[in-house]
């Protein structure tokens, strides 16, 4: 259990035993080193159902309160808050203990959960553009945060490799007689047999016969498909590589996988009574979902001519993830526009007992990446930004910065530090916003050294490994910070430790939320806190007890920068 998490039940217990009913603390970090370490607001709230005086109210919870162990001071603020300042020689020994942990203090669950994280999801076929990067790499982040915490976490890229693009695609094979031999052929391919399905109403029957004898079993057709897919998710996997995101061959399951069974899905819906009949279209009405003429929701799983739905394969999906996979806690991180297609799935598969009421179906949306015109982000000409281009770019313009910042430097070092902070800015500036809002893609802003970034904080990590690098280079013995005993002497020493020591209620509150962001506001407020640390503090100027102690602050505080990071699939470097 994370101290705010130690904090919140303490004092909820002494609200309760003030007379507070079902009054939750909401403990949180102070904004400012006078109000305390934390404050807790949750008197208010309780002092306002009791229909009594909140600062009254708050003295009589002090008086229950007893957290003598932890808190050196504990006073009221204002009209109920409660601020509470940590004891020195405990966030000493607090820190000592994360010191020597390999998770820095973030404690396994105990009850770990079986977590399905689905995303990236691209349509096979074609090129990943821009529009995959959101889901790929605020799902690898969230995968990575859940497994960090000992969950078991299955991955699934539930790939678009069914359908009608597939019909357009076979189709044009069979009468042009190639396919071509890399992904670039593909697109064209692809653009080529689209253009034909738009123009050419015989084509575009034939194709969708096509699909009809692929959904069948046609050996010829699976055989040409597969051909398709094999390339295109070679080309993903090196996207996933390059973007050093944990995606393999082992998590795709697409589209096809649930083909055989969506007629059971279809007829389960039948025998929970759930399925009903419209326009020849079969299907289920949702009285929770109406239009402004108060006419419910009709939500189709089968389509007249007997064709099936994104909606039935999710609900084939959330069958096999529950049942086969024995998934607890479903996660889909997907473009926020589909925020009510899912509502309505997961209403119907909690419906028809797909999924039981403990099972925690949930939609982590996300918002569109932008130009700098406030609209989707295009390429130059106004076409979609391919996602390998962009990954190039990032290198290139990372390469420039590092050759202006730090001339002299052989080749290889250059490109490696390229890719690091090139793919780390494109990730971070990504991860950094809240994940709902859409926001400026804008590569002066992510390659800065300065502000919420991740050279920023790459800079941060690389600075501090100096100074063990310039401690052995004098000849001196640098101590690591789970060797070394932690003493406080200065108060920037002391907010650098108290922020580090909230590493793990950030763990803890990414995976609860499903907001990375929240991670990167806490790398930037700890980097602040280090850099302030650094300049009002000597490090290896200092001597003895105090010598020691800060290396070990430096050396925490790099490790923690460091899994971090690595928590949103992010290089650091040793030195930049």
């Amino acid at each position: 259990m994370n101290l705010r998490d130690v904090l919140e039940q303490r004092i909820s217990s002494a609200i309760q035993a003030a007379g507070g009913e079902d009054a939750p603390a909401m403990v949180a970090p102070s904004a400012k080193p006078q109000f305390g370490d934390y404050q807790a607001n949750g008197c208010m709230a309780a002092a306002k159902r009791m229909e009594t005086n909140p600062r009254q109210f708050a003295e009589t919870v002090l008086d229950k309160l007893d957290i003598s162990d932890i808190a050196q001071k504990v006073e009221i603020a204002g009209p109920g808050f409660i601020n509470i300042f940590l004891r020195d020689e405990w966030l000493c020994g607090r820190l000592g203990d994360i010191a020597a942990d390999e998770k820095l203090g973030v404690a396994a669950k105990a009850q770990p959960q079986t977590v399905v994280v689905d995303y990236s999801s691209p349509n096979l076929a074609k090129e990943m553009h821009v529009g995959h990067l959101r889901s790929t790499i605020i799902g690898d982040a969230l995968a990575r945060v859940l497994e960090f915490l000992g969950n078991k976490v299955i991955r699934q890229n539930h790939v678009g490799d069914w359908g009608t693009q597939f019909g357009m695609l076979l189709t044009h094979l069979d009468e042009v007689g190639q396919s071509g031999e890399s992904l670039a052929d593909l697109e064209d391919f692809y653009r080529d047999s689209k253009k034909r399905f738009d123009e050419d109403e015989d084509f575009a029957d034939t194709a969708r016969q096509a699909v009809v004898k692929l959904q069948a079993g046609d050996e010829h057709c699976r055989e040409n498909w597969r051909r398709f897919l094999d390339i295109s998710l070679a080309h993903c996997q090196e996207v996933y590589d390059l973007l050093g995101v944990q995606l393999t061959a082992a998590d795709v399951r697409g589209e096809s996988a649930y083909n055989d069974d969506l007629p059971r899905v279809v007829a389960d819906l039948d025998t929970a009574t759930l399925l009903a009949e419209s326009q020849g279209a079969r299907g289920v009405f949702l009285d929770e979902f109406k239009n402004k003429d108060d006419e419910r929701a009709f939500i189709i799983v089968e389509k007249s001519g007997g064709g099936y739905l994104y909606a039935t394969t999710d609900l084939a999906a959330i069958r096999y993830r529950t049942g086969e996979l024995g998934a607890t806690r479903i996660l889909y991180v997907t473009d926020s526009r589909q925020g009510q297609h899912f509502a309505q799935v997961f209403l119907i598969a909690q419906k028809a007992g797909f999924a039981s009421p403990e099972i925690s179906l949930e939609h982590v949306p996300f918002g569109m990446m932008l130009g700098d015109d406030g609209k989707p982000f295009k390429t130059r000409t106004g076409g979609t930004v391919k996602l390998m281009d962009l990954l190039a770019q990032a290198r290139a313009e990372a390469e420039e910065l590092v050759r202006r910042k730090t001339p002299g430097l052989d080749d290889d070092h250059y490109a490696a530090v390229a890719k690091a902070v090139g793919i780390g800015a494109l990730k971070y500036a990504d991860l950094a916003q809240n994940r709902t809002s859409d926001y400026v893609f804008a590569w002066d802003k992510m390659l800065s050294l300065e502000g919420n970034t991740a050279p920023y904080m790459q800079y941060a990590y690389a600075r501090i490994r100096s100074i063990f690098r310039k401690a052995a280079e004098a000849g001196e013995p640098a101590a690591d910070s789970q060797e070394a005993g932690i003493v406080i002497t200065a108060p920037a020493e002391r907010n650098l430790a108290v922020k580090l020591l909230q590493f793990a209620e950030t763990i803890d509150a990414v995976a609860a939320t499903t907001m990375p962001n929240i991670l990167c506001g806490y790398l930037f407020e700890l980097a602040g806190a280090f850099m302030s640390f650094y300049e009002a503090c000597p490090v290896l100027k200092s001597h003895g007890q105090t010598r020691s102690s800060r290396l070990a602050l430096c050396d925490l505080t790099a490790r923690v920068i460091q899994k971090a990071l690595e928590l949103l699939g992010i290089e650091t470097l040793e030195q930049m």
